[in-house]
């Protein structure tokens, strides 16, 4: 189990990625559109990792069901990408 300092840490971590989603749309002429979207994508990994890690304690879990959690989490893509593909 961790402590409150290293939840602290991931709680300001997280608010520095949130706050660089913001600036990626803030200014247009240092980011292009596409680099903002792509840039806001790759934060979004990292922060639902750090948050399904430390605040949803899969990193203290055996490895099994983190990599039960992966095979979901992949079968959803999956699913999404299908899903898209029929509606075209």
């Amino acid at each position: 189990m961790a402590d409150v300092r290293t939840y602290t840490l991931i709680y300001v971590v997280l608010l520095v990625l949130g706050t660089g989603k913001f600036v990626f749309f803030q200014f247009p002429e240092i980011f292009p559109e596409t680099v903002a979207i792509g840039g806001t994508i790759i934060l979004a990994v990292i922060k639902s990792l750090l948050i399904a890690g430390f605040y949803q304690h899969l990193i203290d879990e055996p490895r099994a069901i983190s990599y039960m959690m992966a095979v979901a989490v992949f079968m959803v893509f999956l699913l999404t990408i299908a899903a898209g593909y029929s509606i075209q």
